[in-house]
């Protein structure tokens, strides 16, 4: 219905109004429709939006309005505890507080009949459908439960330590508790020997003293590295055993025929990978376009394994699929999204096996953009698997016995096409950030070999750039036939975030003014200026930490990284979930036969599905990174009291966070233990400094450090630091404080400019200076 004014525009209030009635839903069209806004009216519309966003009034996702920090109508929560009148009251599982401040909180209502599986309890965490209420008592959101995912946890996980009387010791693995053991009687082991990794039951608390827990269960013995990833593995919920239904599902899983599909068994199709890789799920091949109105371009293949056509919707597999969310991998295992029968067997694309597949084809004009794209179900067979150094070193003309005949007609049409496809990505200007992945090596019997930074080679970067377009191509089409899918979606920075950064780059003189919309190559600019000098890996940090989360999403807001309109993950269905949504929706959209997305797959119930897998995506980049600290302290324990370089990666009002160049530990240097003043954190500088002389530990410094302590199960470090810092350039540590007493933070001005707020100057016909906003 529209709101249409008595006279003249739209009051500020009216619209914010409207924008906190309609939360997540709200776009400019919108806006314009419900107030009946004309052509000439949304020029002054964007000005007051863009003034209303500026001054933290309401917030932008992509091209959704929205209050700041108002949740998404599906969120995945916790189940905290109950109000007084004995309602469950949960907040979101992920929330980030330093942005955002504190979490709100959601009312759960809770029908007279729930539907099965959603009968929450405090402790528990639930998908839940959120809304805005009118109540101003501390409960902004109600909320309904979809789907509980994980069930309340009383036990605390950790290391038995026998003593000698029988009984023995817990030690936590989490970091958080490290050092706060618990006592375990003889007749409460459960068996249990030392070394093993087990959960115990809290059983009494004390004043004083120890407190006292029950071995619940006994999940196996972490006598050696190899086995270090089962603590995160355990410690995260992630389910490591398939249900038996899904592995009879696989074990009867017959091989794709050629019935209703394209035959592409002679195309040369190859594979390229890591050399460790278990998989291959993606393929690619090249040759020049015979079009003589494409002169110079090519067309490229990408086939990918047709997982779809093996676990179909609703199945036990799929049931299992969408628990794992994504594959996990530690470097001594891989904790798989689907059986192996499926993933390492009958969706691998190994050489001289047919092998169904869903692939898509490109034509690349000579400016190396996209002309047009079609998708076919085929059945392939691949040419070759290769690694990425192989292939390389035949381009470099270092061929092997594998890649010697396969140089002139497969691997150099290949690198040909990429030389285009880099002009179009030159062109666009993704976000280009220079942060080396470590990787590390184990010893056959599971300790760490070494740390190692792998080279990144062209080879990367081709199989990178032909998957991204692949990507894009795949949610073009699905856009086209008006189907629902899960995007891959990348916000721009906030208001709040660019505000930080702006007054760190002041700090080394960099500029960096924000005119209109904001785009990646703003950020390049900046890293461009920094290359090669002592401080470029901070200000990569830096810029790193100003950027959002990517995240899947029913709704699309774009991919600002990417600086892609639109993008959806299609290359990687034997571990992502996602791609395996987008697989069958392209099925249904072309009508390719079996394993299509069912029709009652809605943008709500894809909703669902993409906030429970960006979170699993979350819990695995976590599992991963805390099982490498584990293997990394194991490393280092019986090297205490030994000197280190390294780089100051995190700077807190606690101390600093110190990477070390060898190995990438990460270890923490406790603000006592620096200097004999007291040091002040610098928020702006990232930085810690001393409140008489000045010196300055900055993000980014280079540091000598002792290691004085090494604690393997919960892979923590602590470091002493032996460098002296770096004194402050005159003039600015005075400028620094006159500006922080002046402004105070960006959020207390926010904060101020809200309760101080002058009525709305008169309103100013023309066009803003700022221009129109990037929607990407």
């Amino acid at each position: 219905m529209k709101q249409k004014p008595d006279h003249g525009f739209p009051a500020r209030d009216a619209i914010v109004a409207f924008i906190r009635a309609n939360p997540g839903k709200v776009g400019t069209r919108e806006i314009a429709r419900a107030f009946g806004l004309k052509n000439a009216d949304r020029v002054e519309l964007k000005r007051m939006l863009r003034e209303l966003a500026d001054d933290g009034t309401i917030a932008k996702r992509g091209r959704k309005m929205h209050e700041p920090a108002a949740l998404p109508p599906t969120v995945l929560a916790d189940i905290t505890g109950r109000d007084s009148d004995g309602e469950l009251i949960a907040t979101p599982a992920e929330w980030d507080s330093e942005e955002n401040g504190t979490a709100p909180k959601i009312r759960i209502d809770t029908p007279r009949r729930p539907k099965p599986g959603t009968t929450a309890g405090v402790g528990d965490r639930a998908l839940l459908r959120v809304e805005v209420t009118d109540e101003r008592d501390g409960t902004p959101y109600r909320g309904r439960v979809i789907k509980i995912i994980d069930h309340a946890r009383s036990r605390i996980l950790g290391i038995f330590r026998k003593n000698p009387d029988g009984g023995g010791r817990l030690i936590p693995v989490d970091k958080k508790q490290a050092g706060r053991e618990l006592n375990i009687a003889k007749q409460d082991t459960g068996g249990a020997e030392d070394g093993d990794l087990i959960s115990v039951d809290l059983v009494r608390t004390r004043g004083y003293g120890l407190n006292s827990g029950r071995v619940k269960e006994r999940l196996g013995s972490i006598a050696s590295e190899k086995a270090i990833s089962l603590i995160a593995i355990n410690a995260h919920d992630i389910p490591q055993v398939f249900s038996p239904a899904a592995i009879r599902e696989s074990e009867e899983a017959k091989p794709a025929a050629l019935q209703g599909r394209e035959d592409w068994r002679d195309v040369p199709l190859v594979t390229i990978d890591p050399p460790d890789a278990k998989d291959h799920d993606d393929a690619v091949h090249a040759e020049v376009d015979p079009d003589p109105n494409n002169k110079g371009g090519y067309i490229v293949h990408v086939a990918i394994a047709d997982v779809a056509y093996y676990v179909r919707s609703g199945s036990a597999l799929d049931r299992d699929a969408l628990q794992r969310g994504n594959s996990v991998y530690f470097p001594d295992r891989v904790v798989p999204m689907l059986p192996e029968r499926i993933s390492n067997n009958l969706c691998s694309l190994v050489p001289g096996e047919p092998r169904g597949a869903l692939a898509v084809r490109m034509v690349i004009g000579a400016d190396g953009r996209k002309r047009l794209h079609t998708f076919h179900r085929v059945l392939m067979r691949s040419a070759a698997k290769l690694n990425y150094a192989q292939a390389q070193a035949a381009i470099d003309g270092k061929p092997d016995d594998t890649t010697g005949p396969l140089l002139d007609p497969i691997l150099k049409p290949l690198w040909s096409a990429y030389e285009l496809v880099k002009l179009a990505r030159n062109e666009r200007d993704p976000l280009d950030l220079d942060l080396p992945e470590r990787k590390i090596l184990l010893k056959p019997d599971g300790t760490v070999d070494r740390v190692i930074v792998p080279q990144r080679l062209d080879a990367h970067r081709l199989i990178e750039e032909f998957m991204i377009l692949a990507n894009v191509a795949a949610a073009e089409m699905l856009e086209k036939k008006n189907l629902p899918l899960i995007y891959r979606v990348h916000d721009e920075p906030t208001q709040e975030k660019i505000y930080n950064l702006q007054e760190f780059l002041k700090t080394l003189d960099l500029p960096f003014t924000k005119q209109g919309a904001l785009r990646p190559s703003q950020f390049n600019r900046v890293l461009a200026q920094v290359s090669g000098e002592d401080y470029e890996p901070l200000v990569n940090e830096v810029v790193l930490r100003s950027q959002a989360q990517a995240e899947y999403s029913a709704e699309n807001y774009g991919h600002f990284g990417l600086n892609l309109r639109r993008y959806a993950h299609f290359t990687s269905p034997i571990r992502r979930y996602a791609d395996l949504i987008v697989h069958r929706a392209l099925i249904r959209a072309l009508g390719l036969g079996d394993g299509a997305l069912p029709t009652d797959e809605t943008v709500e119930t894809l909703a669902e599905i993409a906030a429970q897998i960006s979170v699993t995506e979350r819990r695995a980049m976590k599992a991963e990174r805390e099982t490498a600290d584990r293997l990394i302290a194991h490393f280092l324990a019986d090297k205490v009291g030994a000197s280190f370089q390294g780089r100051i990666s995190g700077v807190t009002r606690s101390g600093l966070f110190v990477k070390l160049d060898d190995t990438g530990a990460d270890g923490l240097i406790p603000i006592r233990t620096i200097g004999s003043e007291y040091f002040n954190y610098d928020e702006t500088r990232h930085a810690l400094i001393g409140s008489r002389s000045g010196t300055m530990y900055r993000l980014g410094d280079v540091v000598d450090v002792r290691l004085v302590e090494a604690a393997p199960i919960a892979g923590a470090l602590r470091f002493e630091l032996l460098s002296a810092g770096q004194a402050i350039p005159r003039g600015r540590k005075r400028d620094g404080a006159r500006a922080e007493r002046r402004a105070g933070t960006h959020k207390e001005r926010m904060a101020r400019s809200k309760k101080e707020r002058k009525p709305a100057r008169p309103k100013k016909s023309g066009k803003s200076k700022r221009g129109k906003s990037w929607k990407g």
